[in-house]
């Protein structure tokens, strides 16, 4: 597992040192994780011998399953936070994923280097500035083509989900997403084609997952 030199601020899993553990359960148990995940897995579109980076990997769930369901691409994982790499590390024990820490506003890769970023859940933990940080590293990682899959909170669709923001709403980090404003940060980094590939309801908010192709 590669570290990283810088050592900038970031944020814990569930915000603690101390609930670390807890992330897989509750994911799990509240978020059907991996429903929407595979989904996620399924739109990006992955083809044999691709170099794919899960930005935010955390305890590395979905950098596994991306692993599992495409064993021929280079798969990697990248967080910030040293605790929930370990956890990725030992739940990962046998397969070839290349795990590393590292920010997602300087993220530790040369240009273009992936031809698939994904991203889960990540984006709302940013606030504005380092959203727009992350995309602009994103695009400067990815190859030429390159395509970018973010799931996480996004505008809502019906007045219930939009009810269903109104405390997180108030929260800088999530107000970017339910104002749906995670598109336009994507297109300001540089991205084109755009689109909501699909979107869910969850007991937090709606998810959205958007994906972006980098130009020639």
């Amino acid at each position: 597992m590669r570290q990283a030199s810088d050592k900038k601020r970031y944020i814990p899993a569930l915000s603690f040192r101390w609930l670390t553990p807890l992330y897989d359960p509750l994911l799990k148990w509240i978020m059907r994780e991996e429903t929407f995940k595979q989904r996620l897995i399924q739109h990006a579109n992955i083809r044999p011998g691709m170099k794919v980076l899960d930005l935010g990997c955390g305890t590395g769930t979905l950098t596994i399953m991306l692993k599992k369901i495409h064993p021929n691409a280079q798969v990697t994982g990248v967080d910030g936070d040293p605790d929930v790499l370990t956890i990725a590390l030992d739940k990962s024990r046998g397969t070839d994923i290349q795990w590393d820490e590292g920010l997602a506003s300087a993220l530790p890769y040369p240009d273009s280097t992936f031809d698939r970023v994904v991203t889960s859940l990540v984006i709302h933990h940013l606030n504005t500035d380092d959203k727009r940080l992350a995309f602009k590293e994103i695009h400067r990682v990815l190859k030429p083509d390159g395509e970018l899959y973010v799931l996480d909170f996004g505008a809502p669709h019906s007045s219930t989900t939009r009810f269903m923001t109104t405390y997180m709403r108030r929260l800088e980090e999530t107000a970017d997403n339910f104002d749906g404003l995670i598109p336009r940060f994507v297109a300001e980094a540089g991205f084109g084609s755009i689109k909501e590939a699909e979107n869910f309801v969850t007991v937090f908010g709606p998810l959205s997952i958007i994906q972006a192709v980098k130009g020639t």
